[in-house]
Formats: structure tokens, C-alpha cells, sequence
């Protein structure tokens, strides 16, 4: 089921992304540029809000959702993003060349996902899973009153 999660991210890059500025929750629409197994890349401007937002408090929570499916990514973000990456990212996103001159104007992030859950709300009952990728933890989640976790 974790596999299932990853690959409705990879087909589904266009993400909720959600920071926080202070104590209050910011969410803006992004892309995932990158994936490579449970770290996901993301890129930007240093002039962005969202920038300034994650220097400060580099904890997120990413949202994909379609046809009933939901993944729901959280984490800490991490600035380490090797040289290689920022120029595939660059190079294969047709929007960034659009708008940046050269793949060094942009700032780069990548979350490597602590946590994971999967929901599925077509069957009856509808699936839930939750990963702790740090714990090396799969449960259950609640699914509704009718439905009890066995």
C-alpha cells in the first residue's frame, strides 16, 4: 500500500502545500519537481513568501487528491539539495526555464516524508493507512462510525 501511496504522488505532482508564518497555516498550490522513493524536491524564489516561510519553521504537510484518493505527505524540509538535482529539476520542468534565466536564480528543498497516509474513500469500507516512516510503523486510521478498526 505505501508503494501505491508513492506512485499517486508521482501521478499526481500538483500538491496542496501548506507552511506556517508565525502560528498561523499557509497553504498554496506547488509541484512536486522530483521524486526519488520517500523524498520529495520542490523548488522556488528566495523572494517568495514561501521561502522565508520554511527558513523559519521547516515543518509541511503536502496534500494530493483525486477521484476519491487522498496522500497526505508531512515532514521537515531540508536544504541540502545536491548541485545534479537542481539542474535536472531546472532542465525538466518547461515552466522554470520560462520564468528563471538559469537554474542558480532558484532556491531549492526537498521533504524527505516522515509521515504518510493513504485514503481511499471509493471501496466500503474505505481504505485509511498511515506510515511512520521514521518508526517503521503501518496502522490503521478511522474510517468512519460504522466501520471499527480490527
Amino acid at each position: 500500500m505505501m508503494q501505491q501511496a508513492l506512485q499517486f504522488l508521482q501521478d499526481h505532482n500538483e500538491i496542496a502545500f501548506a507552511t506556517c508564518e508565525g502560528n498561523l497555516p499557509k497553504i498554496r498550490m506547488f509541484q512536486i519537481m522530483k521524486q526519488e522513493g520517500t523524498v520529495l524536491y520542490f523548488s522556488t524564489s528566495a523572494e517568495k513568501a514561501v521561502w522565508k516561510e520554511l527558513q523559519a519553521n521547516p515543518n509541511v504537510e503536502v496534500l494530493a487528491y483525486v477521484d476519491n484518493i487522498s496522500v497526505r505527505c508531512s515532514g521537515m524540509v531540508n536544504f541540502d539539495v545536491k548541485d545534479d538535482v537542481k539542474r535536472w529539476i531546472y532542465e525538466h520542468n518547461p515552466v522554470l526555464p520560462r520564468l528563471y534565466s538559469s537554474y542558480d536564480q532558484l532556491v531549492y528543498f526537498c521533504l524527505p516524508i516522515a509521515e504518510m497516509d493513504y485514503f481511499d474513500l471509493t471501496p466500503t469500507p474505505p481504505i485509511f493507512k498511515h506510515f511512520d516512516l521514521i518508526a517503521g510503523n503501518v496502522g490503521d486510521g478511522f474510517v468512519g462510525a460504522r466501520f471499527k478498526i480490527q
